[in-house]
Parts: C-alpha cells; sequence; structure tokens
C-alpha cells in the first residue's frame, strides 16, 4: 500500500554558480591592465631570435670563454671583493640600527593598541593616545618613505654628498633596507602570540619587561631570519651600487663590461656565486641553531 503523502524528488544538482558584478569588471581590467603592460613595455621576446640578437649574444657568450684567471688581473680583485663583504655587512647593521628602533614604533600592538597599552589608554587623557598614534603613523611614514627610494637612487645622491667609494655604498643600504627591516619588524612583533604577554602582565611586570621577556623571545626567529636574508641581498646589492662608484666588486665589474672584457665579467660573476652562496650557507647555519636553541 502506497502512502498517500508523495515525497517530492530532490535534486541532486547544484545551483550554477553566480559570478558577481565585481568579480567580472576586475577581471576585465585585470585583462586590459595585463595587454596594455605588454604592448606599452615593448615586450617583444622573438627580437632575441633575430639576427643580430644572436649576433650579438654569440659575441657575448664567446668572448665569456675562457674566464680571465691570470695573475695580473685576479690580484686586483682582493681589496675589491673585502669591500662588498664590508660594504653589505656595515649596511646590514646600519639598516638594523634604523629598522628596529623604527619597527618599534611602528609596531600598532606596542604603540597604542593591544594589552600593553589598553590599561594606560583608558586611564589616559585623549592627548596621549593621539600622540601615540601620531607617532606611529609618523614611524611608519618614515619607513615607507626609506624603502620607496630605490638603493640604487640613493648611493648616487649619496657620491654626490660624500665622494667615491664603500661608504656611500653603506649609506644607501642601511637607509634603504632599514626601511624594509622597519616594516617586516613590526609585522612580526604584531602576530606574535599574546598570551605569554598577558600572563606576564597579570603578574604585575613592567612593559619593558614584557618587551624583553615575552614579545621578543617569541619574534627572534623570525626577526634573525629575516635578517639573515636582507644580509645576503645585500651583497648582491653591494655589487650594484659599484656601477654608481660605490666601491666593491661591482665597480669592477662595471669596467670590465665597459671594456667588453667578457672573460673578466665571466670570473667576477663566479666569484659572486660563491660570495653568495658562503653567505647563504653561513646564514642557514645560524637560522637553525637559532631555531633550534628556541626549541629547547
Amino acid at each position: 500500500m502506497q502512502s498517500r503523502h508523495s515525497v517530492a524528488p530532490v535534486s541532486l544538482t547544484l545551483p550554477a554558480r553566480r559570478h558577481s558584478t565585481f568579480r567580472i569588471v576586475w577581471s576585465i581590467l585585470f585583462i586590459l591592465t595585463f595587454l596594455g603592460s605588454y604592448r606599452l613595455a615593448q615586450v617583444k621576446p622573438l627580437l632575441l631570435l633575430e639576427p643580430e640578437g644572436r649576433r650579438n649574444i654569440r659575441t657575448f657568450v664567446t668572448g665569456m670563454f675562457p674566464p680571465d684567471l691570470s695573475w695580473e688581473f685576479v690580484s686586483l680583485l682582493g681589496r675589491p671583493i673585502i669591500e662588498t663583504i664590508q660594504l653589505s655587512l656595515m649596511g646590514t647593521f646600519m639598516a638594523i640600527v634604523i629598522g628596529l628602533p623604527l619597527g618599534l614604533l611602528a609596531t600598532r600592538s606596542l604603540t597604542f593598541t593591544g594589552i600593553l597599552n589598553e590599561w594606560e589608554i583608558v586611564d589616559s587623557r585623549p592627548s596621549v593616545f593621539l600622540l601615540r598614534k601620531g607617532t606611529y603613523l609618523l614611524a611608519r611614514a618614515i619607513l615607507s618613505l626609506f624603502r620607496t627610494i630605490p638603493e640604487f637612487v640613493w648611493a648616487f645622491m649619496f657620491v654626490r654628498a660624500v665622494g667615491l667609494g664603500p661608504f656611500p655604498g653603506v649609506l644607501a643600504i642601511g637607509i634603504s633596507y632599514g626601511g624594509m627591516l622597519g616594516k617586516v619588524y613590526s609585522e612580526i612583533l604584531e602576530h606574535v602570540n599574546p598570551g605569554p604577554l598577558e600572563a606576564l602582565q597579570t603578574t604585575g611586570a613592567s612593559r619593558v619587561t614584557v618587551l624583553f621577556y615575552g614579545l621578543l623571545p617569541q619574534a627572534l626567529p623570525n626577526l634573525v631570519s629575516y635578517t639573515l636574508y636582507r644580509w645576503e641581498c645585500a651583497i648582491r646589492a653591494s655589487t650594484i651600487l659599484g656601477f654608481v662608484g660605490a666601491g666593491g666588486i661591482g665597480q669592477q665589474l662595471e669596467i670590465s663590461m665597459r671594456m667588453f672584457n667578457f672573460n673578466q665579467v665571466l670570473t667576477l660573476v663566479a666569484i659572486l656565486f660563491v660570495m653568495v652562496a658562503g653567505v647563504d650557507t653561513l646564514s642557514a647555519r645560524i637560522r637553525h641553531a637559532i631555531l633550534d636553541r628556541s626549541v629547547d
């Protein structure tokens, strides 16, 4: 006997997905922007396959071999190599000196929000809150200014100010990378686990104690990891800065390319590869040592 109440069949087909107008408009804008960029940037990969392009590439590649390993040339590279390493080290150190305090001031949870400030903000006057927020905005504006101008432009300005040599390169890397480090430092500090900070604060610990025993220990592995990565980048950047007279191995590379000594260029590129690989290996060991210690 069949039931008097029939059950309506259930449709197993999913409703068609409706694309919002917003997505469609932005997709069209992205495609138009991409096509416009391809045209305005004059991207023409086939130029490399034309007779003149093939001839220039062949001249450059054949001129690189064999590399110049003569003592007359290699003996000139000792000082530029040392200058490059020193330039990257001092530039990174200056970037830390600039980026760390500005990064702390640009950290929202340290300056005017978060558990470290909520009690003081409730009891303080509005002017104190505005002063802290103004300090936060000013620090972020300075960091934005520092990293907006490329290190190449900074080096060019400092060469005009203090003359040729490694010091303009140190200043250029220090200021440009200081803006980058400060920005990343602030983001790392803002995303730490607030639990240990709250536990320290409930015990009556001061802001400085919470900072050094609760905040920085959590963020230290990431801070060191990114700083070491920037040191690797400073090795490469110091080479580019040599093209504007900031010293280092980049200046010798610029001279060799200007004189069409491509075999010397290959030697210099090989030396740069060894330097970057060595810094990468050293920084990786330091990162692993810090991570192992933090786990223990």
